[in-house]
């Protein structure tokens, strides 16, 4: 079973590097492009996870400055450009607690981005949009 990190949600919607507008990272995103059909729906004309879509691949939902993952929400508070990734802070619950979370952002080619975090435990994880 695969279980998102609450972290990696916040980072998707406000990247500015370049031409990207923040507005271009609105979407489905899942680390398994593969995966798109059984991790996300459209209902009423919104993006929505499936039912047991955890249980398939990461994914996340960016809506403006609110990112959902299959187990948190996040609201970005903050982000800065540095030239090559952008800086973010988001605040993120999870149903129990609230937290901030800091990650950096790279667009890494065509509806690809990298999210990656320094500590307290490096992580880095791809993501590609799906087409919805």
């Amino acid at each position: 079973m695969r279980t998102f990190n609450p972290s990696v949600l916040l980072i998707l919607l406000v990247t500015q590097s370049g031409s990207t507008q923040a507005a271009d990272l609105n979407g489905a995103w899942t680390d398994d492009a593969s995966a798109c059909g059984t991790v996300f729906t459209k209902e009423n004309n919104k993006l929505a996870f499936k039912r047991d879509a955890d249980l398939h691949a990461g994914g996340l939902i960016v809506q403006g400055k609110q990112i959902t993952g299959t187990f948190q929400k996040c609201t970005v508070k903050s982000f800065h450009d540095d030239g090559s990734n952008v800086q973010v802070i988001a605040s993120c619950s999870d149903g129990v607690a609230v937290s901030d979370v800091a990650f950096d952002v790279k667009i890494s080619g065509e509806n690809r981005i990298t999210l990656s975090s320094k500590g307290p435990v490096p992580v880095e994880m791809l993501y590609v949009r799906c087409s919805m």
